[in-house]
């Protein structure tokens, strides 16, 4: 690698950092009155707080990202604040993500105890990689740029992505699960359970395709390119998880003002389950 190919390398992932804060900044500018309407008006609780860090704490690690990005002089930019507050708001994120699962199975104990203590691990697991950028896991070229403030990361941040992603497949997994197991047999015609079930699946998709791209790039392209999609990871998590809590907030809403059940084979079933609406119903309003 040469030292011109890598600066090049370079200015390609400071600007799809800034291209990050942006899409971060819109989305908040078009998401703003839903998040007026769906949580402003809602009692302070677990949830409100860890949408409150996942929806603002991206700022803030967003703009330490954009001003190392934008550094051309000066003291190095504290990065292990800037990693610190990355975790935060990716845990806050995927938080909200476990307690929606959970909602969906019904509060299930065994499952939240399961989801908690994999959560820790996966959470302990990445973090000790992030923090801990000189014990190279996998091998990395050398940078050609002199200085200690290069924007570059540690080839180990492929792993964290892979510990995050494989995560974030079992949230869905549990998602997918509970959907064909209890609604996609019955025949149910609606579209709070498309929104609550297939809506949420395809943002988790939409996250794990982040998350995949983030460990081909750590692990396989030249050094230069290591940070360029790490603001975008925590855009797309921040992003997302506050959609899929407006649209079931939303789809709750609209189940509860219409009281329409879900229809059921009558065939198969002989009446409407008022039973399965009621659980549709309370499984959003979890959330």
């Amino acid at each position: 690698m040469s030292y011109l190919s890598e600066v090049a390398d370079l200015q390609i992932s400071k600007y799809a950092n800034i291209g990050g804060l942006a899409i971060l900044v819109f989305d908040y500018c078009i998401t703003f009155q839903d998040e007026v309407h769906w949580t402003w008006s809602r009692p302070w609780g677990l949830i409100r707080i860890m949408f409150t860090i996942s929806r603002y704490l991206p700022f803030v690690g967003s703009g330490m990202t954009a001003y190392a990005a934008l550094r051309v002089s000066g003291t190095c930019p504290p990065s292990m604040a800037e990693n610190i507050i990355h975790i935060l708001s990716i845990i806050a994120a995927e938080g909200l993500l476990v307690i929606r699962t959970w909602a969906f199975w019904k509060k299930s104990k065994k499952l939240l105890i399961g989801l908690l203590a994999y959560s820790t691990a996966t959470v302990i697991g990445a973090a000790a990689m992030n923090l801990l950028p000189n014990h190279q896991l996998i091998s990395s070229d050398v940078s050609m740029i002199p200085g200690p403030c290069g924007f570059e990361s540690s080839r180990n941040a492929a792993l964290v992505y892979a510990i995050l992603g494989l995560f974030e497949c079992v949230i869905l997994f549990l998602t997918a699960y509970k959907w064909f197991h209890d609604y996609r047999d019955s025949e149910i015609q609606s579209s709070i359970v498309t929104t609550v079930y297939g809506g949420s699946m395809l943002y988790m998709l939409c996250i794990i395709a982040i998350t995949v791209t983030n460990v081909i790039i750590d692990a396989a392209f030249p050094v230069g390119f290591t940070n360029m999609f790490d603001t975008l990871q925590l855009v797309i998590h921040s992003v997302l998880a506050s959609r899929i809590l407006f649209h079931l907030r939303s789809s709750d809403s609209r189940a509860h003002e219409s009281d329409i059940p879900l229809l059921v084979s009558a065939a198969r079933y002989g009446q409407p389950s008022q039973m399965q609406t009621n659980e549709i119903k309370s499984e959003t309003s979890e959330v």
